[in-house]
């Protein structure tokens, strides 16, 4: 499960609507369950289709999660589809076992409800993580 607040959500939103049209990213600093810190961080790849961090970008806040003791969950927007996993997030997750996936959709056909999910994506296969709104 990942608990996230009003406040981290709209940060979320917040992110993505302002990269729009390319897709955002960044890293969420969650302790527990409950997202506790937002790492923006600059779409390498500047694309509406996939994003890629910039490798300092990426140790600094691989650094600032071990100095918190935050464990890292990775987000990315999609601009017009709803927040699932595409073919690309799939094979991009990959070298990230274990890792939770955090998608934001801007689609307007996608209910305000389903607007962030969670995934973990395992050997190609996607499982959805249940998201508490607190």
């Amino acid at each position: 499960m990942l608990r996230i607040n009003r406040d981290r959500f709209k940060e979320l939103v917040d992110h993505a609507n302002e990269e729009n049209p390319d897709e955002c990213c960044g890293v969420l600093g969650v302790k527990g369950e409950e997202v506790v810190k937002v790492y923006r961080m600059d779409n390498k790849t500047k694309s509406p289709y996939r994003y890629t961090f910039y490798p300092e970008q990426h140790l600094e806040v691989m650094k600032d999660l071990d100095k918190e003791e935050l464990v890292g969950a990775i987000y990315h927007s999609h601009t017009h589809s709803e927040a699932y996993p595409s073919d690309t997030d799939v094979r991009l997750a990959e070298p990230w076992p274990d890792t939770l996936f955090v998608l934001i959709s801007l689609s307007e056909d996608v209910d305000t409800n389903k607007r962030l999910r969670a995934f973990f994506i395992e050997d190609g296969k996607i499982i959805e993580e249940e998201v508490v709104h607190i």
